[in-house]
């Protein structure tokens, strides 16, 4: 599987609370934290998810 950096780059402030659930759950949680996981196809459905509060790039 290929890895993928995720960068969370907005806030869950006043988002849904399964949207905050789901960038908690991707290991994220405050602005600027990086996290590195392999993609498979459930982190690409978190990614998809919340993809207008992440940044993704392939490693």
């Amino acid at each position: 599987m290929a890895k993928v950096r995720i960068s969370q780059v907005r806030s869950t402030i006043g988002r849904p609370e399964r949207q905050k659930r789901t960038i908690k759950a991707l290991g994220l949680g405050r602005i600027d934290k990086v996290v590195e996981v392999e993609l498979t196809p459930q982190i690409s459905g978190m990614i998809d998810k919340v993809s207008h509060l992440v940044s993704v790039t392939e490693v």
